[in-house]
This record gives C-alpha cells, structure tokens and sequence, in this order.
C-alpha cells in the first residue's frame, strides 16, 4: 500500500494523512486489518527510539510528534476483535513520554519496557497488557481497566490510579511511591515486594 510507505513522511502532512487513509481502509476492508495496525505499531517502534534510564535522566522530555500520536490514536481506536488471536500488538522498548491515549483501547499489547511517564492513560483499557518493567511514573491512569495486566518491576511512582481496576493484576516488584490508590480496585492483586510507601 502507498500509505504505509507515506508513514514517517518528511512532510508531516503527508504523513498523517497516510494515517487516516489507513485507518479509514482497515475500517473498511476488515482483510487489511491487522496488516495495518500492525505496520502502524512497527511505524511507532522505529520512531520512538527507547533511551536507557541514564539517557532519560540527562535528556528533556521532547513532545510527542503528531504522526506518532495519530498512529497510536488508531491503535487504541481500533476494533481489538479483529486482532488475530495468535497476534499481539508490540509497543514495547518505546519511548513514548506524555503520550495522550485517553480511553484507548490497548488490551492485551506488549508495553515491556515502555516510557510512558507523564502519559494520559484515563479511562485505557489496558487489561492483559504487558507492562513489566515499563515507567509510568506521574501517568494519570484514572479510571484505567488494568484488570491481570502484568506490571511486575514496573515504576507508578507519583501515579495517579484512582479507581482503577488493578484485579488481578501483577504489581511484584512494581514502585508505587506515592501512587494516589483512592477508590483502586485491588481484589486479587499480587503486591508482593511491592514498594508502596
């Protein structure tokens, strides 16, 4: 398809409009589906170039490019029913600091790793999703579905999980310094060698 090879376009608008062709054929021609949303979140890997920890601490956090935040607006707008069941959206290694993913649907997508600090989560649906050793810290997850998603060794320092639904979730490990839990639905959760304090 032009589209995809339109992704990452020099000219920004030529770019985001190869987005929104690809998202309006995927809608249409369901055959396309995963081949789209898939060559999107390759799109986003090979655009959010993962920083090491010492890297993120010596660099500002740049803002987001606008294709990057349409390509994943498509993914999380996606109809997850049409995923493969063998298949699994992989977003991990990203560096995608102060993304905007209000109610996104990202169930069941690989985060390892990911940098998500500073992100707008409310109201995600991030159930079964794979979040181990991701950052999340100072991310507003108000809201969120993380119903048995894995989060072990992940960082939520200074996050926001009000009413979240972490049932069942897997929190070993994970920092929740200063997480705001109000209203947090923790039935089931394994908060093992969590550091909640």
């Amino acid at each position: 398809m032009i589209a995809i090879q339109n992704l990452g376009n020099q000219d920004i608008e030529i770019s985001l409009a190869a987005i929104d062709t690809l998202e309006r054929i995927s809608q249409n021609y369901p055959q396309y589906h995963w081949e789209i949303i898939n060559n999107l979140s390759v799109f986003v890997r090979n655009n959010t170039s993962f920083l090491s920890k010492v890297k993120i601490e010596s660099e500002p956090l740049s803002e987001i490019s606008a294709d990057i935040q349409a390509a994943l607006n498509v993914i999380g707008r996606r109809d997850a029913t049409k995923d493969p069941e063998s298949q699994q959206l992989d977003l991990s290694y990203t560096d995608i600091r102060g993304v905007n993913l209000h109610n996104a649907n990202l169930q069941g997508v690989n985060l390892y790793q990911a940098n998500l600090s500073g992100a707008n989560l409310v109201d995600a649906n991030l159930q079964e999703s794979i979040l181990g050793a991701a950052n999340l810290s100072e991310a507003n997850l108000s809201g969120a579905n993380l119903s048995r998603a894995i989060l072990n060794a992940a960082n939520l320092r200074a996050a926001n999980l009000t009413g979240a639904n972490l049932t069942e979730a897997n929190l070993f490990l994970a920092n929740l310094c200063g997480a705001n839990l109000d209203r947090a639905n923790l039935a089931g959760t394994n908060l093992r060698d969590a550091n909640i304090y």
